[in-house]
């Protein structure tokens, strides 16, 4: 921890407007310096951490936390600091930011990433969704919502960003946990409607589906054919059309999802105090969201008067973790017309599930959507982490690839990939200097993609953690370089995608 005198020089400094600390032993962060009514603060970094430091008097000293020498506190960068910094700075408060600017689910899973990804975007026409994990991210890696929150806050009071940032609550299925993110503070939910969708359906004969639509209310099959028979609906010069069987088949596909989107806008998003940008998934489901599907979905949560920031179909083709896009690139960009002709007709924004590395499609998704759509990504950034260090820490990154290999079976049961693992060069034909190399390679990529969670959380008999202390370590000392990989690849997507 800094010590007194450290702590001195550093305040001293402050006061004369020079806020470098001739200690090399200590990082200032200078886009952090801000001074409210008759407080300094500012954040550092040294062998042990990074800290808050506060001198001056008055309310915002008084709360935060920390330890005080004549004037002056250290303080840690706990969630009750966090808490303390969200009441005295907007800015470090996750907010909404609707249908008419681009968003970008960047999902840190490291707590470590968004002083890159705020570099990254900054100075471009979109907005960081800072904090974004799934239930699932947070299970598989330990850590909770507030963990999320608190890392994204401090991040942007230490980049000295004041340009937004978001909170998504990613791909929540159940209410108590939709209520939980709210209560939190997260301003994005992102609800994940696969449990409602009837993908049985998909194997009925006709005749079943037909029968099945039957066996519904009179006044439920009354009030879709009205609305659907016989009619052909003007989408952006875009016709959309239902026959029975199409139709039908809608209705049992979607019906019940339909009522828990429904249910969940109204009893939590319309009711709130305060904006959330409410996104519905579709997209997990081995069934295509076809373009006719998609309108019968926006167009029933329109006359159910439920209002929705953005929505993600499940596109042809396949958007695995980690690697570019699989599936007929001419098929993608029809069908990908067709569905941001119906997000713009309904006034919501097209989102890209799976989004990052699909350098191929990505300049035909800029095309169609104009510049305005959401796309998550959060995978590629712990994949520029592991490249950092298969660069400057080879011994942990050869411990890590063989034990990703030797598990990879755990982490297939909550991922879908399809690697070739006859392309995986064997590690010890490898020179320390090509391992970065693994991650250029798409098997390679996919397997430590998905085995995130069990690199992070491994341990031995004595119950010490194989890699995460060595791996944090590493990424803490080579800070520059992993925020530098970040600005790299992730503007990379920011270019592709036009924004």
């Amino acid at each position: 921890m800094i010590t007194v005198e450290q702590l001195h020089s550093i305040i001293e400094g402050l006061k004369q407007g020079k806020i470098a600390s001739e200690n090399s032993t200590i990082k200032v962060y200078e886009k952090s310096l801000t001074i409210h009514d008759n407080v300094n603060l500012l954040m550092v970094k040294d062998k042990d951490g990074k800290w808050l430091l506060a001198s001056g008097e008055g309310a915002l000293f008084d709360e935060l936390a920390g330890t005080a020498f004549e004037g002056a506190k250290v303080c840690s960068l706990s969630h009750e600091n966090r808490l303390v910094l969200n009441r005295y700075f907007d800015y470090t408060v996750p907010k909404a930011f609707g249908t008419k600017i681009a968003t970008m689910g960047l999902g840190d899973r490291l707590g470590l990433a968004s002083p890159g990804h705020i570099e990254t975007v900054k100075d471009h026409n979109v907005k960081p969704v800072l904090a974004q994990q799934s239930i699932r991210e947070l299970t598989l890696t330990n850590r909770t919502m507030n963990d999320i929150l608190d890392a994204a806050s401090f991040a942007v009071f230490q980049e000295g960003y004041t340009g937004g940032f978001g909170a998504d609550g990613d791909h929540l299925k159940e209410e108590s946990d939709i209520k939980m993110v709210l209560e939190l503070g997260m301003s994005m939910i992102t609800l994940d409607c696969s449990d409602y969708i009837q993908k049985r359906v998909e194997g009925l004969s006709k005749e079943e589906i037909r029968a099945e639509f039957e066996s519904l209310p009179e006044s439920t099959k009354n009030q879709f054919k009205d609305r659907y028979f016989n009619k052909v609906i003007d989408v952006k010069g875009l016709s959309i059309s239902f026959d029975e069987d199409t139709l039908m088949k809608n209705v049992l596909v979607y019906g019940k999802a339909l009522d828990y989107m429904v249910h969940v806008f109204n009893t939590y998003i319309k009711t709130s105090e305060r904006k959330i940008d409410f996104e519905i998934s579709i997209d997990e489901t081995e069934t295509v969201t076809s373009p006719n599907a998609h309108f019968f979905v926006a167009n029933e949560l329109t006359q159910s008067g439920v209002v929705v920031t953005s929505l993600a179909p499940r596109f042809c083709g396949e958007f695995q973790k980690g690697i570019d896009y699989i599936g007929d690139v001419e098929q993608f960009e029809k069908e990908l017309r067709e569905h941001a002709l119906i997000a713009e007709y309904f006034g919501y924004k097209l989102s890209i599930h799976s989004g990052s590395d699909k350098f191929t499609v990505f300049p035909i998704i800029s095309k169609y959507t104009k510049g305005v759509l959401h796309v998550k990504t959060a995978g590629t950034n712990w994949l520029e982490a592991v490249t950092v260090i298969a660069k400057f820490n080879p011994g942990l990154y050869r411990r890590m690839h063989q034990y990703a290999l030797e598990h990879l079976d755990e982490a297939l049961k909550y991922y879908h990939i399809t690697p070739d693992l006859s392309t995986i060069v064997p590690l010890d034909s490898v020179s320390d200097a090509d391992l970065p190399e693994y991650m250029k390679n798409d098997a390679a990529r996919q397997v430590i993609h998905v085995t995130y969670g069990i690199l992070l959380t491994a341990k031995d008999e004595a119950g010490i953690f194989l890699f995460k202390d060595e791996f944090f370590q590493t990424l803490n000392d080579m800070e520059e370089e992993y925020r530098q990989a970040l600005v790299s690849h992730i503007g990379k997507h920011v270019e592709l995608l036009g924004l």
